[in-house]
């Protein structure tokens, strides 16, 4: 049985779950789904179109499915949508799409947000990444499972952060961030390495990683062209899956290139 405390306000047309609970002064507005199990927090406001999933728990003060803060948005119907236990902590913002950039943002499941993380329009965040406080995406940002956006890190319009990429506080990426990489800094962000001791601490194997080592010093280090170093690591690492994946990332890298 959920439990919606006397204050909160709450559409009537709004779709709740079982066993979620909704904290003083929250505001549930119309067009808004509600999985089971969820904790929306005191002061949270959540517009609609917005589907969460099941477990997650939005601390206090905390904003959902707001319009995008893009000039060109004239109140289209677009929508956001969460998958399942992710934790959203104090003053966080989360923004829908819009219609130019597909109508929608996503994120996934067992995600942590820190506190005054932001999530522009039209970002897809996948699962299991870390905000740090202020993390901040612009528009059209795409992240990979088990990214850590670091504290007070703003990443670049239509950039994309690789699967397992770090990136360090005070980063500003306008470039593609690499998968497994280390990356830190402003005006230029630079990479420093493979970042060894996350991967250890998520059980990779040392074959794997001293692979990927080697497909980093390649592109990075050799003086090769990046096309010219990306058929070496495929020629000689290309048997690794999470070499594959580094290579085909910056294949397919936006036209804003990859931070090097």
């Amino acid at each position: 049985m959920s439990k919606i405390h006397p204050t909160a306000i709450v559409d009537p047309t709004a779709i709740i779950g079982s066993d979620v609970e909704i904290g003083p002064y929250a505001v549930i507005e119309a067009g808004v789904e509600i999985g089971d199990g969820t904790e929306i927090g005191p002061h949270v406001r959540i517009m609609g179109p917005t589907k969460l999933g099941k477990r997650n728990r939005l601390t206090g003060n905390a904003s959902f499915g707001t319009d995008p803060q893009d000039l060109k948005f004239g109140g289209e119907k677009t929508r956001l949508e969460i998958g399942d236990d992710n934790l959203f902590r104090e003053f966080v913002t989360v923004n829908r799409g819009t219609i130019g950039g597909g109508g929608v943002t996503t994120i996934g499941s067992n995600n942590l947000f820190m506190a005054y993380s932001h999530v522009a329009h039209d970002c897809h965040v996948g699962s299991s990444v870390i905000f740090a406080n202020c993390g901040t995406l612009a528009g059209h940002v795409e992240v990979g499972d088990f990214a850590t956006i670091g504290a007070f890190t703003a990443v670049h319009q239509f950039c994309r952060v690789g699967n397992h990429a770090f990136l360090g506080g005070d980063t500003i990426v306008t470039q593609d961030a690499l998968p497994f990489v280390k990356t830190v800094g402003s005006r230029p962000a630079k990479t420093y390495g493979i970042n060894h001791i996350g991967l250890q601490r998520k059980g990779f194997s040392a074959e794997s990683i001293e692979a990927l080592r080697k497909a980093y010093k390649l592109l990075t280090r050799s003086k090769l062209l990046q096309q010219e170093a990306l058929e070496r690591i495929d020629a000689e690492l290309g048997d690794i899956p999470e070499v594959r994946y580094f290579s085909e990332f910056i294949k397919s890298a936006s036209k804003r290139g990859v931070v090097r």
